[in-house]
């Protein structure tokens, strides 16, 4: 890192120190650092060549009208099984443990802040985990025991992953292009943000709505961005680390 990055991180330690009630919002590079893609990078699934634009794939539609062809996509691409938590998802529930961050808010889907031992987690946009039937309503979650059970009936389904109760399609709990956010969900999220003292955007473009819009309610004291790319926020933060944020986090102590 230059000597910018590393003053910087200085002023980060700092700022948590003095923080009670931190928040993190993130998004896709939070995950990257463990062999995620994510879709906007140069090198991410938007920038990869298939029959159909990703954004079209994941999309109500598309499930609906194409679904040998939506499942295809979604298991070859969306579905990491091996993936694990990096030092950015362990400091962050480090952090929690120590009673400094009250919670994460994130845009993915892969369910590792929940992995690496957060507890409170916003999952704004549901979860490759949960899954349930169409027709007659059951679901298909991971367990105490094998918390990707849910992911692994449908990944390793023919095709089409059916419901052994009905017949029913059985469908990702995750929100696709098309599909509103979860209103419980977005109302914890902003509560958290309106109290927080600090808030950390890590991994994310901040070009996805109406998730990034929930940073208008911030009022603390600190803002933070983590991003390796540049961020409508980063004008009005006091501190913008262009890093990747699991070496940044992994330096910082928790007190």
């Amino acid at each position: 890192m230059d000597e910018k990055s590393e003053k910087d991180i200085e002023r980060l330690q700092q700022a948590i120190d003095e923080s009670s009630y931190i928040v993190f919002f993130g998004g896709a590079g939070v995950s990257t650092e463990s062999g995620i893609p994510d879709f906007r990078s140069q090198d991410g699934l938007y920038h990869q060549k298939y029959k159909y634009p990703p954004e079209t794939i994941v999309s109500h539609t598309f499930l609906m009208q194409k679904k040998e062809e939506f499942f295809e996509f979604y298991k070859d691409k969306m579905l990491a099984p091996n993936a694990q938590p990096n030092a950015a998802h362990k400091k962050l529930a480090e952090l929690e443990a120590a009673g400094k961050l009250k919670a994460v808010v994130t845009q993915n889907i892969d369910g590792l802040h929940q992995a690496a031992g957060s507890k409170e987690v916003l999952e704004l946009h549901g979860s490759v985990l949960r899954n349930y039937c169409l027709r007659c309503g059951k679901r298909y979650d991971g367990t105490e025991e094998d918390v990707l059970a849910g992911m692994k009936y449908v990944l390793n389904s023919d095709g089409i992953p059916k419901c052994e109760e009905c017949g029913g399609l059985v469908r990702p709990d995750v929100v696709l292009y098309e599909e509103g956010l979860d209103n419980s969900v977005i109302s914890r999220s902003i509560m958290h943000i309106e109290q927080a003292d600090m808030l950390i955007i890590g991994g994310t473009s901040l070009v996805v709505y109406p998730a990034a819009s929930f940073i208008n309610y911030f009022r603390g004291k600190h803002l933070v961005v983590l991003n390796m790319a540049p961020t409508s926020r980063d004008a009005e933060a006091d501190i913008v680390i262009k890093e990747k944020i699991g070496e940044v986090l992994s330096r910082i102590k928790v007190k």
